[in-house]
């Protein structure tokens, strides 16, 4: 049996509700990945191009500072990576996430939700981000309200 971590990054807590669930689907410990300086209402503002977000995911070398970095991601096997869609891919936070460990020998699961958009690019573009000896699957959009009983369905469906 494989140990397992949910870490997540939500601006609007979207993303938190779907990280808590899939946690207790997959009897998961849990991980929030928070920006050390936190996101206003006027930073998402994805419609002004001088945001912060928008400036953020213009630049695909930006890596926002985590607040913290202090989860114990070698005690795990399986590292499911929450995040919502910004701009068609992961907000760069998630990038800043993956390179402050090491994920080598473990599997990543990518998890995602939007108000609009699909994953699109998303798991091809966090690639680089990871040792090459860790295994990145498909990514899957989890969006509306997913219930404990699907996840848990989702996640033996992955056979980790």
């Amino acid at each position: 049996m494989s140990r397992k971590l949910v870490a997540y990054f939500s601006a609007s807590g979207v993303t938190r509700k779907v990280a808590e669930t899939l946690a207790e689907a997959a009897g998961a410990d849990i991980h929030e990945i928070r920006p050390e300086a936190p996101y206003t209402r006027a930073d998402l503002n994805w419609q002004d191009d001088q945001s912060r977000s928008s400036i953020e995911m213009r630049d695909k070398a930006f890596r926002p500072a985590m607040a913290d970095a202090d989860a114990d991601v070698a005690a795990y096997d399986v590292v499911f990576v929450g995040f919502p869609i910004w701009w068609y891919v992961a907000p760069t936070i998630v990038n800043t996430f993956l390179e402050a460990y090491d994920f080598t020998g473990k599997t990543i699961v990518p998890f995602a939700t939007s108000g609009s958009s699909g994953i699109g690019n998303t798991v091809a573009e966090l690639r680089p981000s990871v040792d090459a000896a860790a295994t990145i699957l498909d990514g899957k959009m989890l969006n509306g309200r997913q219930t404990a009983a699907s996840l848990a369905a989702w996640v033996e469906s992955l056979g980790v």
